[in-house]
């Protein structure tokens, strides 16, 4: 079975959301999802990825061709699946009793934000205090700017990725700032990861 939809025009979480229900629903063993953004772009081939496609992409007249292709021959239909979002079975499973900061802002508090800023370094900086339990950090809006070439505390997010950190980096409002081909860590993601990570996080620490 083949799968074609157009989500040109279609406002972040829309496209990957369509494309989810689709596979979730039909099991294609081909798909297809035209974008007309970047974010779009990363967000919809990362989730295929996740669901075991085969992903290639191709600019074409303006817009982003994602085309994604399996073997479902021994794959289980959707029925039978667990429902899984946009993250994979093990990391579900090793979820467990998980910290998640969410970051909002590329500073801390209000008042003065060069205060405010050496106060969000401060603050990356001691993150790993919280050791294991440490899961996620997810970054919206102005903390963005956090994950990009010249940020202060790109260095210690790197760090904080590279000891199994999962970071997560909103893509319409990288978009938004223009800041797409800056980004250094963290991977792309979507409005659908923000909402599935804060459901099954234990503890949610907003900065």
């Amino acid at each position: 079975m083949s799968v074609k939809i157009d989500c040109k025009g279609l406002p972040c979480p829309q496209p990957v959301l369509k494309c989810k229900n689709a596979i979730e629903s039909e099991n294609p063993g081909k798909i297809k999802i035209i974008v007309d953004n970047e974010a779009a772009k990363e967000n919809v081939s990362r989730f295929m990825r996740t669901k075991g496609y085969e992903v290639s992409i191709k600019e074409k007249n303006g817009a982003f061709v994602v085309k994604g292709k399996k073997d479902v021959s021994d794959a289980k239909s959707p029925a039978e699946c667990e429902v899984c979002e946009v993250m994979s079975d093990a990391e579900i499973a090793n979820v467990g009793s998980k910290t998640l900061v969410f970051l909002n802002s590329d500073v801390l508090g209000s008042g003065d934000d060069v205060l405010g800023a050496g106060l969000m370094f401060n603050f990356i900086s001691t993150l790993p205090e919280l050791g294991d339990s440490l899961w996620r950090i997810i970054m919206v809006n102005g903390a963005v700017k956090l994950a990009v070439e010249g940020s202060k505390c790109l260095e210690k997010l790197q760090e904080l990725e590279k000891a199994g950190v999962s970071i997560l980096v909103c893509g319409t409002c990288l978009d938004h700032f223009k800041l797409l081909e800056k980004k250094q860590v963290g991977e792309t993601t979507n409005m659908l990861d923000v909402v599935t990570s804060l459901q099954l996080a234990t503890k949610v620490i907003k900065a």
